[in-house]
């Protein structure tokens, strides 16, 4: 099985969440992990789980303006380019039923107030056709430019074999279909 773990990440927070969520899909499948800006149009046929990551800014996916308020307060691990929002907006529907997953970033102290990137790019790649098998998550970081709170990587690195695991029993029981 092959993963695409596509994510945007301002501070490195991002980035470091990803990369542990594929050491954590690893056993189970090839993992190819890249910056939103280097992301292909389209995932490949050979690709059976995309997972989508990106920081929340404003209750959401970040924006063009929101990026650019980043870069102004120090964020240094992006140019002012496309997020996943518009990575997401510029996929085509899945007809096959591509796997997805998403998960996010964000501010800790704000954990319980509504909205999150995750969310709504998973509810954007469902209205697209892709079939979501994990809820999205969130991943915390103590502040703004981070870093990330202890023990998420661990958390992240879990999550991603729960997502392998998720995967290989959506994939059984269609092909027991």
């Amino acid at each position: 099985m092959k993963t695409l773990v596509v994510y945007e990440s301002l501070w490195g927070n991002t980035e470091q969440i990803a990369r542990a969520v594929a050491a954590g899909l690893g056993d189970a499948m090839n993992v190819d992990v890249v910056e939103v800006g280097d992301a292909p149009a389209v995932p490949g046929d050979d690709v059976n789980l995309v997972v989508v990551c990106g920081p929340t800014h404003a209750f959401s996916m970040s924006r063009p303006d929101t990026r650019l308020e980043a870069v102004a307060r120090g964020a240094s691990n992006t140019a002012p380019g496309p997020g996943i929002r518009e990575w997401i907006a510029a996929l085509p529907s899945a007809s096959s039923g591509l796997i997805v997953a998403t998960f996010d970033t964000r501010v800790e102290k704000v954990r319980r107030l509504p909205g999150s990137a995750a969310s709504k790019a998973g509810k954007l790649l469902n209205h697209l056709g892709y079939v979501q098998v994990l809820d999205p998550e969130s991943f915390y970081v103590a502040a703004v430019p981070g870093p990330l709170l202890d023990g998420e990587i661990d958390r992240a690195r879990v999550w991603g074999g729960r997502l392998g695991d998720a995967v290989r029993e959506h994939l059984n029981a269609r092909t027991l279909q």
